[in-house]
């Protein structure tokens, strides 16, 4: 099967990580489907970026995900906040406000941040807090600092969003089970699509999700597979979905920063007629998983 994608040019260069003119799906959503990961950047002249990680990105504001969405047949969104801002929400609050209800936020925070500013956060929209174990090494102290935050969470009913490197879902998982509130992985567990549905760390985020409190993004099929060759990525969500449909969630990642690719966005939607190939499932899949786990208003 044949992609549609751009090139990704070097990181040095100011070039958007977004598909200039994505496709119109074949798939129709059900009514009130939700794009369960997406992020905003800026405008820059609104909402500066934290130039900590790298030079400013492209400007991704609200008015071109919006477009995108009515374009996709989406309806809800959870975005997500970006590394490219900091802990700087406000461009992540904008686009919540802006939505009237129909866009919800999750938020990257400091384990010091004060008790009144998470129930701000919580009371504007956010639905959790995303910790991210992307280095080499897990640190015991850091997965105890995030349980110890995660009962901070648990009045507000907020949830923890983890993103981890494959490998790390072994030593996560016996912490993750403990967790006091909902655990929600990012892009199937960043598993290497190519290793195969037997491979130890896809069996590993299976054995995760053996706790009904554990879900799943079947999202970034762009990211667990390589070049825009999603032919191996998609049988592996599909199966999460089959095995644990009340868990699962799904979302496009755009503006899908950080890939060796630019994926068409219209392309990642028709995927779902294979990850989740019959409407009762897309209905779970797109509305009636994230309308619990994030407590969209009706």
């Amino acid at each position: 099967m044949e992609y549609s994608t751009v090139t990704a040019a070097p990181t040095d260069m100011q070039t958007a990580s977004f598909h200039p003119a994505p496709r119109t799906p074949s798939l129709a959503l059900p009514r009130g489907a939700c794009d369960a990961h997406v992020h905003v950047f800026g405008p820059g002249d609104r909402f500066p970026y934290d130039l900590t990680y790298g030079p400013p990105p492209v400007d991704a504001p609200k008015e071109r995900l919006f477009a995108l969405h009515r374009q996709l047949g989406i309806q809800r969104c959870v975005v997500v906040q970006s590394l490219v801002h900091g802990s700087d929400h406000r461009a992540v609050e904008d686009i919540i406000a802006a939505s009237g209800g129909r866009y919800l936020g999750v938020a990257i925070l400091p384990l010091d941040v004060p008790d009144a500013e998470l129930q701000r956060l919580a009371d504007v929209g956010f639905r959790g807090v995303r910790f991210r174990f992307l280095d080499d090494e897990v640190h015991e102290a850091d997965v105890q600092a995030m349980l110890d935050f995660a009962q901070r969470l648990r009045p507000l009913h907020m949830h923890l969003q983890v993103h981890f490197r494959a490998r790390h879902v072994h030593l996560l998982t016996p912490a993750l089970i403990r967790s006091p509130v909902p655990v929600v992985v990012d892009h199937v567990g960043r598993v290497d699509a190519s290793l195969g549905a037997e491979h130890r760390d896809f069996r590993g985020l299976h054995a995760l999700l053996r706790n009904s409190h554990c879900h799943v993004k079947v999202s970034g099929i762009d990211r667990i597979t390589r070049g825009g060759q999603y032919a191996s990525g998609v049988p592996l969500a599909a199966l999460l979905a089959r095995d644990y449909p009340n868990q699962c969630v799904w979302g496009t990642d755009w503006p899908h920063p950080h890939l060796d690719h630019v994926p068409d966005d219209g392309v990642l939607v028709d995927l779902l007629a294979q990850i989740a190939p019959t409407p009762a499932a897309l209905q779970r899949l797109l509305v009636d998983n994230p309308m619990q786990l994030y407590r969209f208003e009706t």
